[in-house]
C-alpha cells in the first residue's frame, strides 16, 4: 500500500508546479516525480501535469500567432485564466481524492 499523505504530497506539488515561472522548474518537477516515484497514481498525474503544461505552451504559441487577426488577444485572456483555475482544480482534487488521478479536461495527451 502506498503512503496517502506522501501521494497528495507529490501529487499537488506536480500540478501546482506549473506556477513557478521558471520554465525548467515547472515542468523539471513533474519529470523528477515520474522518474522517482513508484506510486502509480502518482505518476499518472506527473504525465498529466505534463501533458497539461505542453498544451498551454501549444496553445499560447498558436494564440500569440492569432494576435495579428486580433483573436488571439481575447484567447491568451482566456487561456490565462484555464492556466490558473484548472491546476487548482486539480490540486484540490489531489487533497481530496488522493486514491484517483486527476484528468485535466480538453486536452491532448501525448505522454
Amino acid at each position: 500500500m502506498y503512503d496517502a499523505d506522501k501521494r497528495k504530497l507529490l501529487s499537488a506539488l506536480c500540478h501546482g508546479s506549473i506556477f513557478f515561472s521558471l520554465l525548467g522548474v515547472s515542468i523539471g518537477i513533474p519529470i523528477a516525480v515520474l522518474l522517482v516515484s513508484d506510486d502509480p497514481v502518482v505518476k499518472e498525474n506527473a504525465k498529466e501535469a505534463l501533458n497539461f503544461h505542453f498544451n498551454v505552451w501549444l496553445y499560447g504559441i498558436i494564440f500569440g500567432i492569432l494576435t495579428w487577426v486580433l483573436i488571439g488577444f481575447v484567447l491568451l485572456a482566456i487561456l490565462q485564466v484555464v492556466n490558473i483555475v484548472l491546476p487548482i482544480l486539480a490540486i484540490l482534487h489531489c487533497l481530496n481524492k488522493s486514491e484517483d488521478a486527476y484528468r485535466y479536461p480538453f486536452i491532448f495527451r501525448l505522454i
